[in-house]
């Protein structure tokens, strides 16, 4: 029974690892694609209204699908912590504990958190850079 228990935490990992990854790529993707958009339309000399909509919808976009990142960020890294830490006990249980360097759980809190200042800031500068670009 161990031995599944094992197994399905190992997959829920990897499941986790696929889920954060998307959520890092996607935003960022979309950071830069709306930074490409909104900086064209900022520099464009026509500031008709639907150049507008189109910059304040990219903008918007930006905001919610960076709030959403960062929230399943930070939820995948508590999910992490947890299934790792239930590996940790199954290993002392077992007794192979000493296999598996606890300290590891800190380097996935520093990556964890490289991640969610790559996404902010990535989000920012798709924000702001255009924005300045108008005045």
């Amino acid at each position: 029974m161990i031995e599944k228990v094992h197994t399905h935490i190992i997959a829920e990992l990897e499941q986790n690892t696929r889920t954060d990854t998307i959520f890092i790529l996607a935003s960022i993707l979309l950071n830069l694609i709306a930074l490409a958009i909104n900086t064209g339309v900022a520099t464009n000399s026509d500031k008709s209204g639907p150049q507008w909509i189109i910059f304040f919808t990219f903008i918007v976009l930006v905001i919610v699908v960076n709030i959403v990142a960062e929230i399943g960020i930070i939820k995948g890294k508590q999910t992490r912590q947890k299934l790792v830490g239930g590996l940790l006990k199954m290993y002392k249980d077992q007794g192979v504990d000493g296999y598996y360097d606890p300290s590891l759980m800190q380097n996935y809190s520093t990556r964890y958190n490289l991640f969610l200042l790559v996404v902010l800031v990535t989000g920012i500068i798709a924000i702001v850079v255009p924005v300045v670009l108008l005045q």
